[in-house]
This record gives C-alpha cells, structure tokens and sequence, in this order.
C-alpha cells in the first residue's frame, strides 16, 4: 500500500475515533448536568457527532472501520474525569460546558491537521472542512452559553 494512502487512511480513523469519543463525551455531559434544556442540548450534540461519523465512513469506504462506537482509551480517560469534575463540582452545567468547548477546541485542531494534508481526496477533504466549520458554531454556541451562566 502507498504510505501516503495509509497516512491518510490513519488519519480518517483517527478523526473517525475522535468523533466516537465526543459521541459518549456528549452523552455523559446529558448524564451529568440536572438542567433538561443543557441535557438536550448535549444529547443532540451526541446525535450530530453520529451523524459526523456516518459521513466519514460513507465518504471512505474502502477504510477498515468498526459498527461499535468503542472510542479511545484517551477518551474513556476524559470521560472519567467529567465524572469525578461533576461529582466535585458545584456547577454540574458549567463544568461539562467547559469540557464541550475544551473537546470542540481539539476536534477542531484535528480537522484542521487533516485538512493540510494535500493528498486528500477533495470529497473527503469537503466533508471534513464542512464538519470542522460546524465544531467551530458549536464552539461558540458552547462558549455562548457558559457565558451565560
């Protein structure tokens, strides 16, 4: 296999596992937080990422990927600290805001990361400039509503 394809091909999965993360990182922001509106809000944030994901895996299928959304173990990691941050914190709400617009700020570096990378196939390379400019509405949407708090 040409190193240039399977560069590419480990960067794809890469962001294809980033977006498995933020899928259980919403989902355990929803759990965490008691305000309904802020559990929507993540749950949907949850539901875009899926949606993130079957783009990716459409726009590439010739890459080997998994059905389970399984994550990273760097991922798990984040998650357990939101765990012990809303068990600690007295603002369940403003502390899994800040761990969206912290992972938002990540996801968008690694879009960008991929998007440098002149080998990549203008479809994919579409898709992707279209979701990273969606991570950065939902990073100021996010920093919106911690303002707000």
């Amino acid at each position: 296999m040409n190193k240039d394809i399977k560069e590419i091909e480990d960067r794809l999965n890469d962001i294809i596992q980033k977006n498995e993360d933020a899928i259980k990182g919403y989902e355990k922001a929803a759990e965490n937080t008691e305000e309904a509106g802020l559990k929507m809000y993540f749950s949907n944030k949850a539901k875009k990422r899926r949606t993130f994901l079957v783009e990716l895996k459409t726009a590439t299928p010739a890459l080997e990927t998994r059905d389970k959304i399984d994550g990273s173990a760097a991922g798990a990691l984040h998650r357990t600290w939101m765990d012990v941050k809303a068990f600690f914190s007295g603002d369940d709400a403003e502390a899994m805001l800040e761990e969206a617009i912290r992972g938002d700020k990540a996801a968008i570096e690694e879009y960008n990361e991929i998007l440098a990378d002149t080998h990549l196939p203008p479809s994919v390379a579409s898709i992707i400039r279209a979701q990273r400019d969606a991570l950065k509405q939902d990073l100021t949407q996010n920093r919106t509503l911690e303002d707000l708090r």
